[in-house]
């Protein structure tokens, strides 16, 4: 039997060991699902709707404690624990209200007795390779629309968010969906590599690009359904007519927080010329009123970093930045004591030479460049491999509709950030990945499209 030791990221100390998957048990939940999802599929919706509805309310019911244990795994300071938690709640009721007329069959020509007609069937044993910075709001994209459409699901946690992922299969079996349709797998990436080896139909991965890349070269030759929700190095231009102090605040929350872990956090801004210094105070007088402490505190706005790794990544992109000729204004380094930290990080008069403008943080660190016009702003937000998201603040909405139209991101904003909706698809350009979750998109996704061809005799 393998084992998994689970380590609190604040502290470095360790909270638990667990039974880890092999090869071998692995293949095993891989047919139990396969066994399993027939009858799933068969079981009508409204009952495996009343399972989904029983699964929030046990939700609901334990939140504090699903928080905690959150918190403890990940280093997410308790309030943005409790924010999730709740927050998955409003995805839920979206997809609980929407999945009948989304997966209802369409009648798309009837005439002299032919009718033609489209059914949406389950894909069948779905695997999904989450993660850890939202485990709830990216699990819950994945296995509430799966299991609402009748598929099986074999879901590998994040190792660092494997107390929550175990909570989950518990909550849903005991809801009623039944132990092989859910089924948790524990480990790290060998635990991944050998689900991906499996006879599955559909695969949806949330993480890097990196290992995205490699899941899509493995995966590739079997014509598997594939997803892949990878990083983002979104940008937002703040406008000359923009009010600086408002933005600002805003996009300091949007750059900092969830300690910036965030595949749709702020990562680049760009100010215009005639208010970058004012924008610049007040976006340094934001983030310094931060506090950084035990996630656990109520008053905690920054935590600890989920992966010790990531701080080699931030420190490497500080200094880089640094002797390129940027300004360091706060933070750029790790903090002392156990666990991993680091201080939230400005920099200004950043450029595209350095890393920091080009590469995903996914830590509390922010560069902001100074332009000149809405011209010069645009080809800086497209000069990434990257497009998740994009924003634009300015009060003139036809002048954001504007340069948005021109920014390949798969999600746009105006006078807002960070910010996701149950009822808008997720996607994105580039190396930010193929497919999508979210909105009634996000519900077919896990379907198959049947056509009929009915002729009357």
């Amino acid at each position: 039997m393998n084992h998994l030791a689970i380590h609190n990221p604040a502290t470095g100390a360790l909270i638990t060991t667990v039974d880890a998957d092999d090869a071998a048990s692995v293949a095993d939940k891989a047919g139990r699902a396969r066994a399993a999802q027939t009858a799933w599929a068969a079981t009508p919706l409204a009952a495996r709707k009343a399972c989904i509805e029983r699964f929030a309310a046990a939700v609901r019911a334990e939140l504090e404690p699903l928080a905690a244990i959150m918190t403890r795994e990940t280093g997410k300071p308790i309030k943005m624990s409790r924010n999730e938690l709740n927050g998955l709640m409003g995805r839920i009721d979206f997809f609980l209200g929407a999945v009948d007329a989304t997966l209802a069959t369409e009648t798309v020509f009837a005439d002299g007795g032919m009718t033609e007609q489209i059914d949406h069937t389950p894909l069948g044993v779905v695997a999904n390779i989450s993660a850890w910075n939202y485990p709830w709001f990216v699990g819950g994209n994945v296995f509430v629309p799966a299991l609402l459409a009748g598929n099986a699901v074999l879901y590998k946690p994040s190792e660092y968010a494997t107390l929550t992922g175990l909570a989950m299969a518990r909550l849903l079996h005991a809801a009623g969906v039944p132990a092989d349709v859910f089924i948790a797998l524990v480990g790290g990436a060998e635990v991944g590599a050998a689900l991906q080896a499996q006879p599955i139909d559909g695969l949806f991965f949330t993480g890097s690009h990196a290992t995205g890349e490699r899941i899509a070269q493995a995966l590739g030759p079997r014509l598997v359904k594939l997803q892949l929700e990878l990083g983002g190095k979104d940008p937002t231009y703040v406008c000359d007519d923009a009010n600086p102090q408002v933005a600002a605040e805003s996009l300091a929350d949007g750059a900092m927080y969830n300690t910036g872990q965030s595949c749709c956090s702020v990562e680049r801004i760009y100010v215009h010329a005639s208010i970058h210094d004012a924008f610049v105070t007040a976006f340094l007088a934001t983030v310094n009123s931060f506090k950084v402490g035990d996630p656990a505190a109520e008053d905690t706005y920054i935590g600890a970093i989920t992966r010790a790794p990531q701080l080699a990544v931030l420190e490497a992109q500080v200094a880089d930045a640094v002797a390129k000729g940027a300004t360091l204004h706060c933070g750029g380094h790790r903090l002392p004591g156990p666990g991993n930290w680091f201080a939230p990080t400005v920099l200004t008069g950043v450029d595209h030479s350095m890393t920091i403008m080009q590469e995903e943080s996914f830590g509390p660190v922010i560069g902001i460049q100074k332009v000149a016009s809405d011209a010069e702003a645009v080809g800086l937000m497209n000069d990434t491999r990257y497009g998740l998201t994009a924003g634009v603040f300015t009060p003139n909405e036809a002048r954001a509709r504007t340069l948005l139209a021109q920014v390949r991101a798969g999600t746009v904003y105006w006078n807002c950030c960070d910010r996701v909706s149950p009822r808008l698809p997720w996607s994105g350009y580039g190396d930010s990945g193929v497919g999508l979750t979210l909105s009634t998109y996000g519900i077919q996704t896990f379907t198959r499209p049947k056509a009929w061809h009915l002729r009357q005799a």
